[in-house]
């Protein structure tokens, strides 16, 4: 008798996880950011209709099904491929804050083309998958941070896919995220962003940025204090991010080597000594933040080297 054929299998279950990232880094507007420790996981397998369970941060957002960003960008490019659209049933743990400066749309819009790639049998290259997250983010630094992990520069133009360098920096860089209450949307930040600049502006961010890359890949901590100086977004975004000016005022205090903005904000990224304690360190940034009759969630975490992946 011939043998029975096997009957072909769709896409089986993935899971992933994707960590937030901090963009801009002071001077590196556009061009750079961090992979941080905190990650949204994700468990996606065909079903009949399309579901969320969400858990973690920010459930309510995470789990609403209209405008689900994961969900619309996975059937934005099905479609854009003329894919079939095979409805999933997602299980999300989130700890990334959404709307706080830390990727959470990055990190969601990747989600989504990683789930078209596994499901529509589409074979995209990492640069190809960064690519369009770029171009739905308007920008690539987020996302080239969340795919590859580390510290990534990426340039980005036109005609072509980013061209994306990561980079391991150079012995510990410990982090304090500091996170408020309110969220900030992308598009009010960069509102009050001026349409032109002087260019003894632009020259110092250059200068700036060219000394921060060389403080992450030799190690040299003691740059950052500098190199983390900015005057292309930051004093614009200041009046908008209370937190930013409160810390500042710690930088090269015992414990605090720099401060920058996450993102466009209003989260603020603290860079910490890795020879000081850092619940100490903690502790007297919450002293301070109180002091300027503020609020905020302070976790203490530090750079991923690993972007996205399957867990």
């Amino acid at each position: 008798m011939p043998k029975k054929k096997k009957q072909s299998r769709g896409p089986t279950s993935l899971r992933l996880a994707l960590p937030a990232t901090s963009a801009n880094l002071g001077p590196a507007f556009d061009a750079a950011a961090l992979a941080i420790d905190l990650y949204i996981t994700i468990h996606a397998r065909p079903t009949a209709s399309f579901s969320i369970h969400a858990t973690g941060r920010d459930q309510e957002v995470c789990r609403t099904m209209e405008n689900h960003l994961i969900l619309s960008t996975y059937r934005e490019i099905l479609e854009s491929q003329t894919t079939k659209i095979t409805p999933l049933a997602l299980r999300i743990k989130n700890d990334i804050p959404i709307g706080k400066g830390c990727g959470s749309s990055a990190a969601a819009r990747l989600a989504g083309i990683a789930l078209a790639n596994h499901f529509g049998g589409l074979r995209w290259s990492d640069s190809q998958i960064i690519g369009e997250a770029s171009r739905r983010e308007h920008h690539p630094d987020n996302a080239s941070a969340c795919w590859m992990g580390g510290l990534t520069v990426a340039r980005v133009s036109a005609d072509s896919d980013p061209q994306v360098v990561c980079i391991r920096p150079k012995g510990k860089w410990p982090l304090l995220l500091a996170i408020p209450d309110q969220a900030l949307s992308t598009e009010e930040a960069r509102r009050v962003l001026p349409a032109q600049y002087s260019r003894a502006d632009a020259v110092a961010n250059i200068q700036n940025s060219m000394l921060l890359l060389a403080a992450f890949t030799q190690g040299r901590h003691e740059l950052l204090s500098a190199a983390l100086e900015d005057r292309i977004h930051q004093p614009y975004r200041a009046p908008l991010c209370p937190l930013l000016p409160c810390l500042q005022v710690l930088t090269s205090t015992p414990g605090v080597l720099g401060v920058a903005l996450s993102g466009a904000g209003p989260s603020v990224l603290v860079f910490l000594d890795p020879v000081f304690p850092p619940q100490k360190a903690r502790k007297l940034v919450a002293t301070h933040v109180e002091h300027c009759g503020l609020s905020a969630e302070l976790l203490l975490t530090s750079i991923s080297s690993r972007g996205a992946r399957r867990s």
